[in-house]
């Protein structure tokens, strides 16, 4: 069974095929700058006759000719990897907000576009891109099944006094004002890749999940259920991040606005867009931070700093909520991949029942490794994330149900 996984962006559309049968990508193709002169289409086999890349400049003038595009190169008889889009069995869709309708995937339909739809409200900056790319894949693939997969569905398990703000409580009933949670296929996936490393069920671990990139996030899990997330109503909240602050005083916007005579949508564009780490010390590339550390740069030391003070703010608040801890998860392009950024956030906790071992944070193996020493109580992993492969399990989940 051949399952293709689409993410699709305002501007892009990301496609990954797997052959489920040994869960083995067969090709990976994504189109950029879509509406813009100089538009871009790479296309990378990853078959057995080894990883092959080929990209094309090219004018890709909206969501449907990108995707036509990238089945052109899925079946082209020299690069292609398939013969015929009919042998795609199903198409799995990252959807970002399912708001509290969707805990699950679930087989698109007319109901569940118009609830994607309503949804939209909570997820303004993707909802509706997702839903392009759904729409237009009913149109390309009418005989394959289409699943949405929902960034939020894996945060549904926490309980009320999780997620609920302490505002009027008709704010919740009647408008959905809540705490939702994001990265949700990204912790599911490391949670499940953890316990198999641990060789341990799931439904046996308490898990801390820090999925760290551009974006992060961390999620307190027990018995493989989220039972707390650091992110909110929206992607905004909990850890500093590449141009998001995480957590700031509620009063700021309205202080910005009234202040320095900004409109909100000003101040989104600013919290969005040109906080954090770029805010900060002026990039967002983590890379290029660590460098600018190491030569005296004092702005980037100082987000470096702040980001790992704010990482174990939130780790303690959600060690204290679990009670206890069997292992620390982490993953994405900075958990995976900046040991720096690692140590930072891990020194000092001794305490918690954390030590690295120096020697196996500076190792990149890009699979499931163990960094924390032999002294330490509780077991740190790096843990390489992979949303689309998850995705695509969890269309096959619908589909054998």
């Amino acid at each position: 069974m051949k399952i293709l996984v689409i993410n699709s962006g305002s501007s892009s559309v990301k496609c990954r095929l797997f052959d489920m049968s040994c869960e083995v990508p067969l090709a990976t193709a994504v189109a950029e700058r879509i509406g813009e002169p100089h538009g871009l289409l790479t296309f990378t086999r990853q078959d057995a006759s080894g990883r092959q890349e080929q990209a094309e400049s090219m004018s890709i003038c909206d969501h449907a000719e990108a995707l036509h595009r990238i089945v052109e190169s899925l079946t082209d008889p020299d690069k292609g990897v398939i013969r015929d889009k009919a042998e795609i069995s199903a198409v799995g869709h990252r959807v970002v907000h399912g708001g509290e309708r969707f805990q699950l995937p679930v087989l698109v339909d007319e109901e569940v576009i118009r609830a994607i739809r309503e949804n939209s409200r909570l997820a303004p900056l993707h909802n509706p891109s997702n839903l392009t790319g759904i729409e237009i894949a009913r149109l390309v693939f009418p005989e394959s099944p289409q699943v949405a997969v929902f960034d939020t569905a894996f945060h549904q398990t926490m309980p009320p006094k999780a997620f609920l703000y302490a505002i009027p409580y008709e704010f919740y009933e009647e408008h959905g004002i809540r705490r939702y949670g994001f990265h949700g296929t990204s912790h599911a996936y490391v949670a499940e890749a953890a316990a198999e490393f641990l060789g341990q069920p799931l439904d046996e671990l308490t898990l801390i999940t820090a999925h760290l990139g551009n974006g992060a996030s961390m999620a307190a899990i027990r018995g493989g259920c989220c039972i707390d997330s650091t992110m909110g109503l929206t992607p905004l909240a909990g850890l500093m991040m590449g141009t998001r602050p995480g957590d700031i005083d509620p009063g700021l916007p309205g202080f910005l606005v009234e202040h320095l005579n900004l409109t909100f949508k000003e101040v989104g564009h600013i919290l969005n867009h040109e906080s954090g780490l770029k805010g900060i010390c002026g990039t967002n590339d983590m890379r290029e931070i660590v460098r600018r550390e190491a030569n005296g740069d004092q702005n980037a030391k100082l987000a470096l700093e702040m980001y790992a003070y704010r990482f174990k703010k939130h780790l303690g608040a959600l060690f204290g909520v679990l009670g206890s801890l069997d292992a620390l998860v982490l993953t994405a392009g900075i958990g995976e991949n900046v040991p720096r950024m690692r140590e930072l956030c891990c020194s000092g906790l001794a305490h918690f029942g954390i030590v690295l071992d120096e020697e196996l944070n500076q190792e990149r193996s890009g699979i499931v490794a163990e960094i924390s020493s032999a002294a330490s109580l509780v077991r740190v992993l790096v843990v390489p994330t992979n949303e689309e492969l998850m995705i695509a399990r969890e269309t096959m989940k619908v589909l054998v149900a």
